[in-house]
């Protein structure tokens, strides 16, 4: 068994899977999309990587705002969360994201990734934060 976690934006979904023992999270891949609203695509990718990975449950990132308060990108992601039920028979959680973006450029940055090159993986180091945060959280619990 594993967990998936994804990291929704506008035209990108970056995406983690744990290891089988729920122990760390590894980034895979970010699926690119033309346009917000297709996601078809997208999702049969997800579909995808769960059935080749066996994904048992999704953790998606929630983009609160700072101030905790929820904006349109929060009203999309619960959209996508339901779609992804639908489609997925999975449980989907909904895990706080704020500051993980920051994180990961903060992360590529020490690791001395070139600025031009950082937006190109920071959505999947986003979603391997969000899933690892997720799995310390549910070790403690």
């Amino acid at each position: 068994m594993r967990i998936m976690g994804l990291d929704y934006g506008s035209k990108t979904v970056g995406v983690a899977i744990s290891d089988p023992m729920l122990i760390t999270a590894q980034g895979v891949e970010i699926i690119r999309r033309k346009d917000e609203n297709h996601l078809r695509q997208t999702l049969a990718r997800i579909e995808e990587l769960i059935l080749q990975n066996d994904v048992k449950e999704i953790v998606l990132g929630l983009p609160k705002n700072m101030n905790n308060t929820e904006g349109v990108r929060v009203d999309l992601t619960m959209e996508f969360k339901e779609k992804l039920e639908r489609r997925t028979n999975l449980p989907v959680y909904l895990y706080d994201e704020r500051l993980t973006t920051v994180m990961a450029d903060k992360t590529m940055m020490e690791a001395g990734v070139r600025r031009e090159n950082r937006k190109d993986y920071v959505d999947m180091i986003a979603a391997t934060i969000i899933l690892q945060d997720y799995l310390d959280r549910k070790k403690k619990d």
